[in-house]
């Protein structure tokens, strides 16, 4: 079945800030939570602004998504795409709700429960030469990064919270127009952990997170282009609850070049010649990515005519492949000549020219 458009999904446009994300779910959700409203389909609709909310909230799932659309979450098959039951909605659902409705289960994870850390951007600036060749490059990133001092716990003489008894949850009943409900929510004296510390730890102030600033060492592959990213596994923020990192992405950008103009992986590169050499017909020296070739130029060359000079491009990110060069003929017109440089142009007028297309036209004066 075809997926809608995310973003027509929660009714914002591409340009939607991340609060304008999420409000629009958080409406959604209000309406939609199958729990709440009987419309029919009402389920269905939920459970699509939030797989859309899930992809569009985080930074680097919404810049796959925009470069390849739904296929950048496919499992190759045609079949299910993103996967957004591990996604944390407790804290925008906590807002909608206030704390915990009904005791309903909104997908989230309990807070005591080892979470991957969220995944980072970087912009990467590349010269030409750079992105064509691949090259080492020294990245400098700020993440946050578990506490040494407390090993990320955010305290010390950890003991069990005797608010929720470990559980990291609190349940009472509550009532409402739907009735009595037995309403689960996050304990206020642990965060949900279901610890306590005898202590704050003073390094983090009890978040259990530091923010540092460091220098990667990146082997850039030979071939990226603008917009490509590279991803750099483990190396973004911290997970929660011991979880795994999360990781780093590279996002590229190239800059151009004075005289090669880059297409994929085949680059092209206009060059001048004159009159007589494009009449006559010459050898000429020229530069590629790899050194100084010599081309042949036939009698007769005209403007826009093009040589190709096989596997002379760019080698592809993906494989070995390499594109190819080709050399756009730019015929030149001199607007100035030298006195003898007129005669020869005045004695070469003179005779006949055998040009089929001014025949063509000569036809129906």
């Amino acid at each position: 079945m075809n997926k809608r458009d995310y973003y027509e999904v929660l009714g914002v446009p591409k340009t939607a800030t991340e609060d304008e994300i999420k409000s629009a779910f958080r409406k959604i959700a209000k309406k939609y939570h199958p729990d709440v409203c009987k419309e029919p389909g009402a389920e269905e609709k939920f459970k699509e602004a939030q797989e859309a909310y899930a992809v569009l909230s985080d930074a680097s799932k919404r810049k796959q998504y925009d470069q390849f659309g739904h296929a950048a979450f496919s499992n190759g098959s045609g079949g299910a795409g993103f996967d957004f039951s591990d996604f944390d909605f407790s804290d925008i659902f906590s807002d909608i709700f206030g704390g915990g409705f009904g005791g309903f289960n909104f997908g989230g994870r309990s807070s005591n429960r080892a979470r991957k850390g969220r995944d980072s951007v970087v912009d990467v600036n590349l010269t030409f030469e750079e992105a064509v060749f691949g090259c080492k490059k020294t990245i400098n990133v700020t993440v946050n990064e578990d506490c040494s001092d407390c090993n990320g716990k955010g305290g010390h003489g950890e003991k069990k919270c005797s608010n929720c008894n470990g559980t990291g949850t609190v349940t009472t009943e509550q009532r409402s127009l739907f009735g009595a409900f037995m309403t689960r929510t996050t304990c206020s004296e642990c965060g949900g952990t279901g610890r306590t510390y005898e202590r704050t730890c003073n390094t983090c102030r009890g978040t259990g997170k530091v923010r540092k600033n460091k220098d990667l060492e990146v082997k850039i592959p030979a071939g990226v282009d603008t917009g490509n990213q590279l991803r750099l596994s483990g190396k973004g923020e911290a997970g929660v609850n011991g979880g795994p990192n999360g990781d780093l992405y590279l996002e590229f950008t190239v800059k151009e070049h004075p005289i090669y103009k880059r297409d994929d992986i085949d680059i092209y590169l206009e060059y001048p010649i004159s009159i007589s050499d494009a009449v006559l017909g010459c050898k000429k020296e020229v530069p590629t990515l790899y050194g100084t070739v010599k081309l042949t130029i036939t009698p007769g060359t005209q403007t826009n005519d093009k040589y190709r000079l096989k596997g002379k491009g760019i080698e592809d990110v993906h494989s070995s492949k390499k594109g190819d060069m080709y050399v756009i003929m730019k015929v030149i017109i001199p607007s100035k000549l030298t006195r003898d440089q007129k005669k020869l142009f005045e004695q070469l007028s003179k005779t006949e020219l055998d040009d089929e297309e001014l025949k063509k036209i000569n036809k129906y004066i």
